[in-house]
């Protein structure tokens, strides 16, 4: 189970073979045997003596700010289970197996990308023939990502470039939807050239923080990725899981312009 301490003032300690938490008049016990990681929110107190028998039992801790975001986690000085999860992302990423997990994600990200230029061709079917193009363009990266075998080192060109091919019909389609004065060139990042591509990175910003909040939770290493490369100080892992997730933002930012919820000033 995973224990969540989350009450201003509240604090956790250790009784026995039991994590005793305490909030205002409240009190209860949770079997140390019972738990496999301990949240705590700003505002609580932690003993020294829980965080040993946490340490003691291999269960991650993870410290989280007034947002629920984990700016810490303690990490036990011998080797236990976050330790074997990391060394595994390495392993995994050398082999046919680490191909295979992030074709899939890349598969899902052109997938919902495709399907969501459908769902707007359905709602325009005076545009539709605009549509046709750029999904046959799509479909066809998704077939050579499907197609791709071997490791991730022999193929990680051939992939970003299926996948980028895929991006620009697919963001080329999405300024063709968009109100005149708000149709784009392109993606542009750091910095944003226009109100799209601002609201678009803002909202992956949002994904970003979710994404790498569920990496520290599970164990996961931000830091070493698969695709992207491990640059310093860089979420590789992050980049890399959040491609599947990326159409959540798409489509709540196509919404806002397309509803003409965006205005100018």
């Amino acid at each position: 189970m995973q224990l969540v301490v989350n009450t201003f003032g509240a604090s956790l300690r250790k009784e026995g073979e039991t994590f005793l938490v305490t909030a205002g008049d409240r009190k209860f016990q949770v079997s140390s045997h019972k738990v496999a990681s301990v949240l705590i929110t700003t505002g609580a107190h932690l003993s020294t003596d829980a965080i040993k028998r946490a340490c003691d039992q291999n269960i991650d801790l993870i410290l989280l700010d007034k947002y629920g975001d984990p700016y810490a986690r303690v990490w036990q000085a011998k080797m236990g289970s976050t330790a074997a999860i990391r060394r595994r992302q390495l392993e995994v990423a050398d082999t046919d197996a680490g191909l295979t997990i992030v074709r899939e994600w890349t598969q899902k990200k052109v997938q919902n990308q495709i399907d969501f230029l459908d769902q707007l061709a359905r709602r325009r079917p005076d545009k539709i023939d605009s549509f046709t193009a750029p999904v046959v363009k799509l479909t066809d990266s998704l077939a050579k990502i499907t197609e791709l075998s071997g490791t991730l080192d022999d193929q990680r060109n051939s992939l970003m470039g299926y996948e980028g091919n895929a991006g620009r019909a697919y963001f080329g389609c999405l300024s063709d939807v968009m109100p005149q004065e708000f149709r784009f060139e392109g993606r542009s990042r750091q910095p944003a050239a226009d109100e799209f591509n601002a609201m678009l990175n803002y909202a992956y910003g949002v994904l970003y923080s979710q994404v790498e909040r569920a990496c520290i939770i599970a164990g996961l290493d931000p830091f070493v990725g698969f695709l992207h490369t491990d640059n310093y100080n860089k979420k590789s892992l992050v980049f890399d899981l959040i491609e599947p997730f990326r159409i959540l933002a798409d489509r709540c930012v196509v919404f806002l312009f397309t509803g003409r919820k965006v205005r100018k000033e």
